[in-house]
Order: C-alpha cells, then sequence, then structure tokens
C-alpha cells in the first residue's frame, strides 16, 4: 500500500505462554515491555499449565494494566481439569477477551480490525485424516471439529467487511507449520479441515500456537499462516507489521 494511504499496525502474538507462578514476573515483565510496542495483543492458546483459574489470574494480573487490548482463544491446555467458565472469568477480569467459536472486532487507532478467534481441533492431514465413520466416540471427536470448522466459517463471513481480519487458533491449520514435529502425532496437533474457509475467505494472516517443535512459517494459498508457540519463536512474544487503511476523511462542505 501507498505510504500516504496505509499506517502500521503492529499485533504482538504468542502460543504457549502457560502461565503459572513461577511464570508471574516472566509474563509480567513481557507484556508490560510490548504494551509500548504493540497495538493489539492476541494469544493462541495453552494460557495456562492445566486450566486452574489462578493459574488464569496470574495472566489477568499481568494484563490488567495493559493500554493494548488483549485477545485470547483457549489451547488443550486449558480444558484439562474442565473448569473453562471459571478460567475464562479469571482471565476476563484482567480484562482479556476470550474468543471461543466466535469473533470481535477493535478499533486500533481508527483501522476495524476482525479477529476471529476459536481453539480449532484434531482430525489430521493428508495421509493421516480421521474420518466420518466407525465408533460413535470417534465420530465424536469428528464432530467436535465439524463445530469448530463451521464456527471458523461464520467468524470470517461476520468481520467480511473488515479492513484487517485476523483468524487466532490454538491447533494448526496446516501441516506446513507442524513440520519438524513427529509424523505419528500430526492428527493430534490440528487439521486442515481448518484450511477451507481461511482458503475461501483470505484473512491477512492465521496465527496458531501448540506444534512447540514445528516451524514458525507456512500458507494457506496466499494467507500467511504463523506458528507462534514460545517454543518456536525462541522468545515470549513475536511482533508483527501490518499495512492498515487509514480511516476516510469526510470533506467538511
Amino acid at each position: 500500500m501507498d505510504g500516504d494511504q496505509a499506517k502500521k499496525l503492529r499485533i504482538a502474538a504468542a502460543g504457549d505462554v502457560h502461565c503459572c507462578d513461577a511464570r508471574r514476573s516472566q509474563i509480567s515483565t513481557s507484556l508490560q515491555e510490548l504494551d509500548q510496542r504493540a497495538d493489539l495483543i492476541l494469544l493462541c492458546g495453552d494460557l495456562t499449565i492445566d486450566g486452574d483459574p489462578e493459574q488464569g489470574r496470574v495472566l489477568a494480573k499481568a494484563c490488567s494494566s495493559l493500554t493494548a487490548p488483549v485477545f485470547a482463544v483457549l489451547g488443550n491446555h486449558d480444558w484439562h481439569v474442565n473448569r473453562r467458565d471459571e478460567l475464562v472469568a479469571a482471565l476476563e477480569s484482567g480484562g482479556i477477551r476470550v474468543l471461543d467459536r466466535s469473533w470481535a472486532v477493535c478499533d486500533v487507532d481508527g483501522v476495524q480490525v476482525g479477529i476471529v478467534g476459536t481453539k480449532g481441533f484434531v482430525g489430521g492431514f493428508p495421509g493421516s485424516h480421521l474420518p466420518d465413520f466407525g465408533e460413535p466416540l470417534l465420530r465424536e471427536v469428528y464432530h467436535e471439529t465439524s463445530l469448530e470448522v463451521k464456527a471458523l466459517q461464520a467468524g470470517l463471513r461476520a468481520v467480511s467487511l473488515c479492513p484487517i481480519r485476523i483468524v487466532v487458533l490454538h491447533y494448526a491449520p496446516t501441516d506446513a507449520t507442524i513440520e519438524g514435529e513427529a509424523p505419528g502425532i500430526w492428527p493430534f496437533l490440528g487439521t486442515d479441515r481448518l484450511a477451507a474457509p481461511i482458503a475461501e475467505h483470505e484473512p491477512d494472516m492465521v496465527l496458531h500456537g501448540h506444534a512447540h517443535a514445528g516451524q514458525f512459517s507456512g500458507a494457506i494459498g496466499e494467507v500467511p499462516v504463523y506458528n507462534v508457540s514460545i517454543p518456536v519463536m525462541g522468545r515470549d512474544f513475536w511482533l508483527f507489521e501490518l499495512d492498515a487503511p487509514l480511516p476516510t476523511q469526510t470533506p467538511i462542505h
């Protein structure tokens, strides 16, 4: 975009922050330093060790004084103790907006940013797809992934008019960003069933975590996909820059 018609939108992202008491000081320091540099902070799941709401409060406390908006999705670790509602309440007490099969529009300096957030789920990639057939329990897994895909599709439709659109997941929507992981666990790291709505609606960027030994970047068609798992990045956050159109000025007559 021409420099007179666009501004730089700075987006900080991370997955697998695994907050707990031992991480309290580090995550607080990282976020405070980031707050001066980022317009928007996106967290790609595994916010806690095992989903204990007290661990969520560690992250909430670290985010409570930030000026940049914070959006997050849950990960598999965040579901482990099955206290989802309590965990979400703890996170939201610090101003974190949790997206769970949902979407939001955030105004960043007059630019409307559409954020579609959902956990994603398992199911595999070419050569390892879980089919919708056989034992009822396995079909339930397939159905759960279907709900995630439908939520992603609905969210992208809802934010279609936003000049900037970002998808936030935990599980991987492409095998390009899980290369390096043991092939035997690929079906548990995500599924390319999540890729269909992304390929159709072409958001500006897709972010996910979960694949600790995967690759940082990949793509679905022309859409860049980034695995922002902290072990992959080797840092607490990655700062992206996107060109965002300047707000349209209405002439005064």
